[in-house]
């Protein structure tokens, strides 16, 4: 991920320096991630923790995993929170055997690692903007906005 892309920018709902009892002026970088079987959609904050950007949406390859340390390293990334999907019965849907196992991933290499719920935030990026390229990463920006409100 040599650079970031923007397809949707959203602002939370909160003011400066309230998003989270861990965030401060100098507030914490977080990337959000929504894992999927072929693409992982990703978002991360601004600076100043005010805005989820969408950032890129990356083939779920072997290259994977090593393309988002390289990022969170690069964009000194402090937390990474990951969309947990359920179904309706609140069960985990397919998927998210495979998202815990990448989770997993990223705690043994050291990352703080969180699962914020997300309910269909595909079909709400897709409502928002269209299908396009970027529709996985505003995905990602959804899960993010609504971890930052709820902080």
């Amino acid at each position: 991920m040599a650079e970031w892309s923007i397809a949707l920018v959203l602002k939370t709902r909160v003011s400066k320096g309230t998003v989270s009892s861990n965030l401060t002026s100098s507030a914490m970088k977080i990337m959000a991630i929504d894992y999927g079987s072929k693409r992982v959609g990703v978002a991360s904050t601004d600076d100043a923790g005010e805005f989820a950007i969408p950032r890129a949406v990356l083939p779920n390859d072997e290259k994977l995993l090593q393309t988002i340390l390289d990022s969170i390293q690069k964009f000194k990334v402090e937390r990474v929170v990951v969309g947990e999907s359920k179904n309706y019965s609140g069960e985990a849907n397919e998927i998210m055997k495979e998202t815990n196992i990448f989770a997993d991933k990223l705690r043994e290499n050291g990352i703080d690692v969180v699962f914020h719920p997300e309910v269909l935030t595909t079909m709400e990026a897709k409502q928002i903007q269209g299908q396009n390229d970027m529709t996985d990463a505003s995905a990602a920006a959804l899960i993010l906005k609504s971890y930052l409100e709820r902080k």
